[in-house]
């Protein structure tokens, strides 16, 4: 991987992007997909209190589950784009807004992902001292500090690839520690609603089994596809220590400790516009309907100033993923 250094010329990549109009704040947009998560909880609602036209087919309540699966996901990227002020410029509302998504929705705490994720993360991206998420697996994804567990390092693709499908579970654990250490006591009453106002109702309106199978369907479908969508963004990208990165500019900090992925309007909805994730990075305030349009100027723009430009397709980011964890 090239470690020449890019020239510091990111605000014309900015100028060209804002002068398209791609950095415009899309609040119609947004409410209307916010406005969309929730009707189709109102339809699951709808659903399980008719419960008895469909519970004689037994193949119901995994496609329930599925359906609620559909509906988190796109909860959780809203809420992810809600907290990047791609809708509203104000964070104050926009912390209000994604708690119906983020915390009722997903037991989610909307304060410990904007830190972890928003404050660290995108400000220190693959940086050992200030992104945790380059830590997985005892330090797997790191250059120089490949872990001290031999446990970890005999079963390691059982435990990281197995830890895919428990991905949602982590973050509700994650989510409650925060809370609780930061005394976000609002917060924390607003993620424990989501037990009784989806999970409550789903069991007491449907049957044991049925409610348990559309518990699990869900629960082992969202674990995976965010986790699949998350990993490829930046593990197994280039990782820098901090007198390293604070050498960097916004740029090339950004550029090279990311990957984008190939693929049109599917994969950009399949991944929630995470599969442009260096122009996410360079720009995380731009409304995700428009980063494939930002995608093809950054690519561009790299060409154009022979700067590399990191992207693959999705299987290939996975070998790629593959390939670092072999070398732990």
């Amino acid at each position: 991987m090239s470690v020449a250094k890019y020239p510091d010329i990111f605000n014309e990549l900015k100028s060209e992007v804002r002068k398209a109009g791609l950095l415009e704040r899309v609040p119609v947009r947004g409410i209307v997909e916010m406005v969309a998560i929730i009707i189709s909880m109102g339809v699951v609602y709808t659903l399980a209190w008719n419960w008895n036209a469909f519970e004689s087919y037994s193949i119901a309540p995994f496609v329930l589950g599925l359906f609620m699966t559909i509906i988190f996901t796109r909860a959780v990227f809203v809420s992810h784009d809600i907290l990047h002020l791609q809708y509203f410029k104000n964070k104050s509302l926009s912390f209000k807004l994604s708690y119906p998504f983020s915390a009722i929705i997903l037991s989610n705490s909307s304060s410990w992902w904007d830190f972890k994720h928003n404050v660290n993360h995108h400000t220190w991206c693959n940086v050992l001292e200030k992104d945790e998420d380059i830590w997985a697996l005892d330090g797997a994804f790191t250059p120089n500090n490949k872990g001290n567990s031999p446990f970890l390092k005999k079963y390691k693709y059982i435990i990281f690839w197995g830890a895919m499908f428990f991905m949602y579970g982590a973050f509700i654990a994650q989510s409650y520690s925060f809370a609780l250490k930061r005394k976000n006591y609002g917060e924390f009453a607003l993620m424990l609603l989501h037990w009784p106002l989806v999970w409550g109702v789903i069991f007491y309106l449907l049957p044991f089994s049925d409610a348990i199978i559309v518990f699990l369907t869900l629960n082992f479908t969202l674990s995976p596809w965010l986790a699949f969508g998350f990993i490829t963004n930046h593990l197994g990208c280039e990782v820098f220590n901090y007198e390293e990165g604070k050498q960097f500019s916004w740029m090339e900090l950004q550029m090279r400790t990311s990957r984008s992925l190939r693929g049109g309007a599917f994969v950009h909805w399949f991944y929630g516009g995470l599969n442009t994730q260096i122009e996410h990075h360079l720009f995380p305030k731009a409304p995700r309907f428009n980063l494939l349009k930002v995608q093809d100027m950054t690519r561009a723009f790299a060409k154009k100033h022979n700067i590399m430009y990191f992207e693959t397709t999705p299987i290939e980011a996975y070998v790629q993923i593959n390939d670092a964890l072999k070398e732990y």
